[in-house]
């Protein structure tokens, strides 16, 4: 096969483009296709899915291949796809970020935002995660990317889903197998902390006591906890069907409210 017809992946992160989890990531995916990396310049950890309006972006040629940008995770993959890439992505690949990325914690997190922005452009795409402090081991999490970024390459993914991966930060032989999940809920409590500077003016910081899990079953939570992989279909379409006819009883109208 032709250079021009392998697979071209497309590579980003939110903790940098010299981050060892995306080093881990693109070494783990070479042999599958072109690789190319466009990410953050510094880390950018629950940027979220922001894109940068107010001033123009820089792009900063690293490597052969590789390709740092001043702005957002969510800027990289759309620099990359519209602009960069001489053509279009087959795949996306988010990671490996440094730390969990589980329950409402997707929502603030610019590695799976990545994988949204590619998803929103019609591209699969995949997010994965150490969850873990301190030291982490990125060998199982290389590992188990390669293999989804193989069986997504063959089989694709469904309709404006994308893959939100955590794996447990253990080697491959502690791992116990591979769960697929169901987001979890976080229970948060004192998450803003105030101090008074030297000069009696307040700060604050956002992030106090670490926040519990809800416990039902069959949740990324319970299955990085238990040694699994956690493997969590997203999808992007967030309306709550069953509110609807709920909603649509009480009768709101721009003149009038809801039936006494």
């Amino acid at each position: 096969m032709g250079r021009e017809e392998r697979p071209l992946i497309l590579v980003s992160n939110d903790d940098g483009i010299g981050s060892a989890g995306l080093q881990a990531l693109v070494e783990s995916l070479r042999g599958l296709g072109e690789v190319v990396v466009v990410a953050p310049d510094r880390e950018r950890s629950a940027a979220g899915h922001s894109l940068t309006l107010s001033r123009p972006l820089r792009v900063s040629h690293i490597d052969d291949g590789w390709y740092g940008v001043d702005g957002t995770p969510t800027d990289c993959i759309t620099l990359a796809v519209m602009g960069l890439l001489p053509r279009r992505p087959h795949l996306v690949a988010a990671g490996i970020n440094h730390g969990s990325n589980m329950g409402d914690d997707v929502t603030y997190s610019g590695t799976v935002s990545s994988a949204i922005e590619a998803t929103l452009q019609g591209i699969p795409a995949f997010a994965i995660s150490v969850a873990g402090e301190g030291e982490l081991d990125f060998q199982s999490a290389a590992r188990f990317a390669r293999r989804l970024a193989e069986q997504i390459l063959r089989r694709g993914l469904p309709r404006n889903t994308l893959l939100n991966v955590n794996v447990p930060n253990l080697p491959p032989e502690a791992i116990q197998g591979v769960a697929v999940t169901r987001q979890g809920r976080r229970v948060y409590s004192e998450t803003v902390v105030r101090k008074i500077d030297p000069r009696g003016k307040a700060y604050y910081w956002i992030g106090g006591t670490d926040p519990a899990w809800e416990r039902p079953g069959g949740t990324d939570y319970e299955a990085v906890s238990s040694g699994w992989i956690s493997l969590t279909p997203l999808h992007l379409d967030l309306t709550n069907y069953r509110a609807i006819d709920e909603l649509k009883a009480w009768g709101l109208s721009l003149n009038g409210g809801p039936p006494a």
